[in-house]
């Protein structure tokens, strides 16, 4: 279950990095949601991988 979690994890924050570049590269047109949201599911995902060990 730790695996998976932690897999997630960086999933979704490479998620965040890619939206946050998605935003940065249309100059703040786009909505700011393509990298809230996977960064939220990242903090979410890493504070359960924690609270597991």
């Amino acid at each position: 279950m730790k695996k998976i979690v932690l897999i997630f994890s960086i999933i979704f924050l490479i998620l965040s990095f890619a939206g946050a570049c998605y935003v940065l590269i249309n100059h703040g047109q786009v909505n700011a949601g393509y990298a809230v949201i996977p960064a939220l599911w990242t903090i979410i995902c890493f504070g359960f991988y924690k609270s597991r060990k």
